[in-house]
């Protein structure tokens, strides 16, 4: 073997005269020799051929003037050719992507590669390897291409999806279309607006954004809804409206209407000419038999029109939020009829001597559920006054008719019972398995003992673990009536001796507050900090009239409450 190789090694005649030039002409890759200056010295055949130039022809030329060119064909300044950086530094240097000009006129890709040639240690010129990449920038091409689509079909998707976690995350319709518009605009549009059916048949713009944010001046504008699919073909609001499906145009042209409802197509004519549109989808929201209203989208640059894909990813939101109208519409009338039915269950407070009562139902936040809070105030047979507040565990119509069960049971127990109020307690306990449907609740039954007219008054109370009575007095304190304490409605028997109560006087002069959860617990705050914040508020408030500081303190609920609130307020009289 290894005199096999020095056979093969013999016949190369490396050192005779001749023998470099032999392989540089037979060398398929091509090659050009380049002086200090860039000029072409030396050219071998592969890049003749390559070229289209002869050998005789690019003698003496700048190689970088004769042949350098960006993609389109222009010439590349000087300072930006890393060639001749590379020469002027006397380093190696290679490339991807360079565009050489053949003699023909027509312009070659190539990949290359520099070497600096050296002589006693100087820099005598460069050797310039190159080959023909016009295939490989094709491919180069078509897989940019190919990621390029890949990555605006994962963007489109994306979109899709995170508008559809937003919109969930909401019940209220006009946050949900105001959560859409903002994810759309700037990410795939320079404008959104979005126009919903009404019950007294209009179209109503409800939302617009634009490149500032929300835009109130396009907003509120209404027009005739209309009936019947094809009476405007001329408008694509009125055919997405009517059940014509989705509409794309490519590029925006004034529309003049002719049929139809001049109006509807003066609403979407008009905006798209004030926002300077260019291209615009039309689609419809909800599926084609229950169209609830329109999203249109804009892009004002003609560069960038909206195409097919884009057509399919709107299209697709709109069905998402044309369900999720449907929905917060559903839930909005369920609300109403649970808030309603939950404010006229609240029986109007009686007179009792010279004591005063105020109290106050407010709704949870829109968007929340509606909860089962509420507070009552009667007379009971022996001359003492009632007060209670509770708390149903549970939402809408089936906290609201557990609310409705509680408060006619309690009366019922409460009303000839002399004794303390945790009998009574433990009764509703023991009686809310068989005869109504709540699961829990919190509870403080309380009684106001004496003279209506002239005291003294004696608090005696109960609670089913619901937030203790917070006591306002006169000299300026305010304390937290914490004794009392039994465990929630529902949770069984209590045994041995049953609820326990406390007793309190009720000095000339004070206000006792009895209230929900929701007025001292918010998310992301203990139930201490709300506790505190309760009292210092109530106490700024003490010498208010009762209506007022009952007001008051629910018009200052925390940012980010997310339930209904009962308070039942007493005031003592002055001595």
């Amino acid at each position: 073997m290894r005199d096999a190789v020095g056979d093969d090694v013999g016949r190369w005649p490396a050192g005779e005269p001749g023998f470099w030039r032999q392989v540089v002409e037979q060398l398929g890759t091509a090659l050009l020799v380049l002086d200090t200056a860039g000029r072409v010295i030396a050219a071998n055949p592969a890049a003749e051929r390559l070229l289209g130039r002869t050998t005789a022809a690019m003698r003496g030329a700048d190689a970088h003037d004769l042949l350098h060119r960006d993609a389109d064909g222009n010439k590349v300044p000087r300072d930006r050719c890393p060639l001749l950086h590379a020469l002027a530094e006397g380093k190696d240097a290679q490339g991807e992507g360079g565009t050489y000009l053949r003699d023909d006129g027509r312009l070659l890709a190539v990949s290359w590669s520099a070497s600096p040639l050296t002589a006693d240690g100087s820099v005598t010129g460069m050797a310039l390897l190159f080959t023909d990449a016009t295939g490989d920038r094709r491919i180069y091409r078509e897989r940019t291409a190919r990621t390029r689509a890949l990555e605006d079909l994962n963007e489109r998707l994306s979109l899709v999806a995170e508008i559809t976690d937003v919109l969930g995350q909401t019940l209220e319709t006009d946050e949900a279309l105001a959560r859409l518009v903002r994810l759309l605009v700037p990410r795939l549009a320079d404008w959104a607006a979005v126009d919903l059916r009404t019950g007294s048949g209009e179209v109503h713009r409800v939302a617009v954004t634009g490149p500032e944010g929300r835009d109130a001046g396009f907003q509120g504008r209404r027009a005739p809804a209309p009936e019947e699919a094809g009476a405007g073909e001329d408008s694509p609001l009125e055919r997405v409206l009517t059940g014509g499906g989705s509409v794309l145009q490519e590029r925006v042209a004034a529309v003049t209407p002719t049929a139809g409802h001049p109006l509807l197509a003066a609403l979407h004519s008009g905006f798209l000419a004030a926002v300077g549109a260019s291209s615009a989808v039309t689609v419809p929201l909800g599926a084609r038999d229950r169209v609830t209203g329109a999203l249109t989208v804009v892009r004002t640059d003609p560069a960038h029109p909206f195409d097919q894909g884009d057509l399919e990813v709107v299209g697709d939101v709109g069905r998402r939020v044309g369900m999720v109208i449907d929905n917060t519409r559903r839930y909005g009338r369920q609300r109403a009829v649970a808030e309603a039915m939950q404010r006229n269950l609240l029986a109007p407070l009686p007179r009792s001597g010279h004591l005063q009562l105020a109290a106050r139902y407010q709704p949870a936040p829109a968007g929340s559920q509606v909860g089962g809070d509420w507070y009552d105030a009667f007379m009971l047979k022996d001359g003492a006054l009632a007060l209670v507040i509770g708390d149903v565990v549970g939402h809408d119509l089936t906290a609201a008719a557990g609310m409705a069960q509680l408060h006619g049971i309690l009366r019922s127990l409460a009303w000839d019972h002399t004794g303390p109020p945790g009998a009574v307690v433990d009764r509703l306990d023991d009686a809310m398995p068989s005869i109504t449907t709540v699961p829990l609740a919190t509870l403080i039954l309380a009684r106001v003992e004496g003279d209506p007219d002239t005291g003294p008054w004696t608090l005696r109370w109960a609670s089913a673990g619901h937030p203790p009575p917070l006591l306002l007095s006169p000299d300026g304190t305010a304390c937290y009536l914490e004794a009392g304490q039994g465990l929630l409605l529902g949770t069984g028997p209590v045994g041995g001796t049953g609820r326990p109560d406390a007793t309190h006087p009720l000095k000339p002069g004070s206000t006792l507050l009895l209230y929900t959860d929701g007025l001292v617990e918010t998310p992301g705050s203990d139930l201490g900090t709300g506790l505190d914040r309760l009292r210092r508020h109530a106490l700024a408030l003490a010498h208010e009239p009762l209506d007022t500081l009952c007001g008051d303190i629910l018009a200052h609920l925390p940012p980010g409450s997310t339930d209904d609130v009962a308070l039942l307020a007493l005031r003592v009289p002055p001595p």
